[in-house]
């Protein structure tokens, strides 16, 4: 049983520790926006060495040099949880609870599957800011823990940072490109891709679910700590489930 933390006056609902790349802008911001009532997020930061991703051998070399600083309770990043499929993501899973002293752990990949699970999902569309070798590790986690991929699409950033910079209008049309009527939700991978508050709008104009990895996070994290709070504005995810 995991070892019981005191309660504090500031948030006495939940404290939990994030763990955000340095090359990452997006993820603290996110995560603020939907903080509820007596929630508190306390983030550390993981050193990035070189932030390039332009090809599929840099981004190999981006995410073999996290695990050495990685050791908390949530994990503000999705590339490395879904690496290795289904075998990778579970022993991740492990990697991060024996890190953090028996503590509840939250990870982008199994947040996703959570939530899609929440809505029945079946055959999915996914985008990305991977680089090809990123795009197939995605591919393979969800095809091994049984959704049909319909189609993935990575925007292939060039450094860790610029996905920061994707403008709305690219993300939205990444989404309608992995989209068909038998397209059962849209799920999009990639912290640093700023998505939060454009699920909503994707939602009404595709007539179906449309996860971003952040609202994803926030929602398991909370949901699985029984905080039950339905946050408008990022989504049907947050809002009604």
């Amino acid at each position: 049983m995991a070892p019981q933390a005191p309660v504090s006056w500031v948030s006495p609902r939940a404290r939990f520790g994030l763990i955000v790349p340095a090359t990452n802008t997006v993820v603290e911001a996110e995560f603020n926006w939907m903080t509820v009532p007596g929630v508190s997020w306390h983030s550390g930061r993981i050193e990035i060495a070189n932030p390039d991703l332009s090809d599929d051998d840099t981004m190999v070399a981006f995410l073999e040099s996290l695990r050495g600083t990685i050791g908390a309770a949530v994990m503000g990043m999705s590339a490395e949880t879904f690496w290795g499929g289904k075998e990778g993501a579970e022993q991740f899973e492990k990697f991060m609870g024996e890190a953090s002293n028996g503590l509840k752990v939250t990870t982008g990949a199994l947040a996703a599957k959570a939530a899609l699970d929440c809505y029945g999902a079946k055959k999915i569309g996914i985008i990305t800011p991977y680089q090809a070798v990123g795009d197939q590790q995605v591919v393979d986690f969800f095809t091994a823990v049984g959704y049909e991929v319909h189609k993935i699409h990575g925007l292939r950033c060039a450094t860790a940072t610029s996905i920061a910079e994707v403008d709305a209008e690219t993300i939205k049309d990444a989404f309608r490109k992995v989209d068909a009527p038998d397209v059962d939700a849209l799920l999009q991978a990639g912290t640093n891709l700023p998505v939060a508050r454009i699920a909503p709008e994707m939602e009404r104009e595709l007539g179906k679910p449309v996860i971003a990895i952040n609202v994803a996070t926030v929602w398991h994290a909370y949901r699985t700590n029984g905080i039950m709070d339905q946050i408008s504005g990022f989504g049907s995810l947050l809002e009604k489930h």
